[in-house]
């Protein structure tokens, strides 16, 4: 199989459900920012390689990302009866990552200012991905507001960029690095 297609030379792509749309099609551009994301997080499992501490966060992040293939190609589609054979995000997943934040929140004094994305270069590779979690959830939206099979996916990405959050305070913590509080004023 060849890795090109020549599809894209003019502009347009293939969907899994074998429709052609253009590239900038929205949900084009949805699924292209979960792609972007589950590389994000591929940096960040990186960053974590040879460090025993957090070898659990790292397994955590591994079924993210499996999980991030499955909503990517559930928003690669527009065709219902496609939709409904891909492997779904279930409640299961969005309850995994609550029951994360809540565990991996507990250990961080309570948040009382704004604090800037830095510290630990693994946090701070947490916040680039919580970043791109965001702009994924933006571009998903755009589709559940057409389709409203789509409300796992969307629910699942608003949980895991406050988990992405919260692990990123979580390794700062860890690693004993101050979180920087937001100066309001002007510097």
């Amino acid at each position: 199989m060849k890795i090109y297609t020549k599809t894209g030379d003019k502009g347009t792509t293939k969907l899994v459900d074998g429709s052609c749309v253009e590239k900038f099609n929205p949900r084009v551009e949805a699924y292209g920012c979960v792609d972007e994301l589950n590389s994000s997080l591929g940096v960040v499992r990186s960053s974590l390689q040879n460090n025993t501490q957090f070898t659990e966060l790292n397994q955590h992040i591994e079924i993210i990302q499996n999980q991030l293939f499955s909503a990517g190609s559930l928003l690669a589609t527009g065709d219902i009866a496609v939709f409904n054979k891909l492997p779904q995000i279930q409640e299961k997943h969005i309850q995994q990552l609550e029951v994360w934040i809540d565990k991996y929140t507990e250990p961080l004094p309570s948040l009382k200012n704004f604090i800037l994305p830095c510290g630990d270069i693994t946090a701070s590779f947490l916040h680039v991905s919580r970043t791109a979690c965001r702009r994924a959830e933006r571009r998903s939206s755009e589709i559940y507001t057409q389709e409203d099979h789509y409300q796992n996916v969307l629910i699942y990405l608003n949980r895991l960029s406050d988990l992405l959050f919260t692990w990123a305070r979580w390794v700062n913590l860890k690693q004993n690095q101050p979180e920087t509080i937001w100066k309001k004023e002007n510097v």
